[in-house]
C-alpha cells in the first residue's frame, strides 16, 4: 500500500497470492522456493502444471489454481492489444461519448469524463442521478476522484430529457463552482457539455465558460 506493487519482488507478489506458508516457512520463504525451482523465470513457472505446483510442500490445491489463475490473467493481458484511449479534441466528441449514455433518459443525470494530461479520457463516472428538474453535485467528490485517478482536466456533461439546450442558472453556477474550485487543484474545467437526444450545447463553444 505504501510503496506501490512495483516495489514488491516476484516472490512478494506470489506471496500475496497464497496468503500463507507452512509452521516452518514464511509465505515468502515458500514463493522463493518455488520461483528457484523454474529459475526465477514467471513465463516457466506459468507452465507448470496443477499437479507440479502441489508437489511444493506448503502448496494445496487453492494455492496452485490461485497461482495458475493469476499467471493465466498477466499471460491474457499481455495477448491483448492496448487499448487506445479517446482524445478529447471538440465538444462534438464529447456528444459523440455521451449521447449512447445519457442521451435519451426519461431523467437528469450529471457526469464526469476525467482526463489525461493528454486529453485523453481515463474514466467517465456519474456524478449523480435526479428528477427531471435538476440533479445535486458534489464539489469535493468531483475532485478527489479526478485526484485518485491523476486526472489533469475533466469535462462536465449533463443531459436535459425536456429537449431544451438552454442551460440553467443552476447549470451556470455549477459550472463556474468547480471551475474556482479546480483551479487551487490546478484542475481545469476544459468544458460543459448538454447533452440532448439529437444535439448538444458546449459552454466553450458559445463563450460562457
Amino acid at each position: 500500500m505504501l510503496k506501490g506493487k512495483s516495489a514488491l519482488s516476484d516472490a512478494e507478489l506470489i506471496a500475496i497470492l497464497i496468503g500463507s506458508g507452512s509452521r516452518n516457512e514464511t509465505a515468502v520463504d515458500l514463493s522463493k522456493r518455488i520461483l528457484a525451482a523454474v529459475s526465477n523465470n514467471l513465463n516457466a513457472l506459468g507452465k507448470q502444471s496443477l499437479s507440479q505446483l502441489m508437489q511444493f510442500k506448503g502448496i494445496g490445491e487453492a494455492k496452485a489454481i490461485t497461482i495458475i489463475a493469476a499467471l493465466e490473467l498477466g499471460r491474457r493481458r499481455r495477448a491483448e492489444e492496448s487499448v487506445e484511449l479517446l482524445k478529447i479534441t471538440s465538444s462534438k466528441i464529447i456528444f459523440e461519448l455521451m449521447q449512447p449514455i445519457i442521451g435519451e433518459l426519461p431523467h437528469e443525470e450529471f457526469w464526469i469524463v476525467y482526463l489525461n494530461n493528454s486529453n485523453k479520457v481515463i474514466s467517465k463516472t456519474q456524478l449523480s442521478k435526479g428528477g427531471i428538474t435538476g440533479t445535486v453535485v458534489d464539489v469535493r467528490l468531483v475532485f478527489k476522484v479526478a485526484l485518485e485517478m491523476g486526472a489533469t482536466s475533466l469535462v462536465l456533461c449533463h443531459n436535459h430529457p425536456s429537449g431544451s439546450l438552454k442551460p440553467s442558472e443552476a447549470d451556470k453556477q455549477i459550472t463556474q463552482k468547480l471551475k474556482r474550485a479546480g483551479e487551487s487543484l490546478e484542475i481545469a474545467i476544459l468544458d460543459h457539455v448538454i447533452v440532448t437526444e439529437t444535439s448538444y450545447f458546449s459552454f466553450v463553444d458559445q463563450g460562457i465558460l
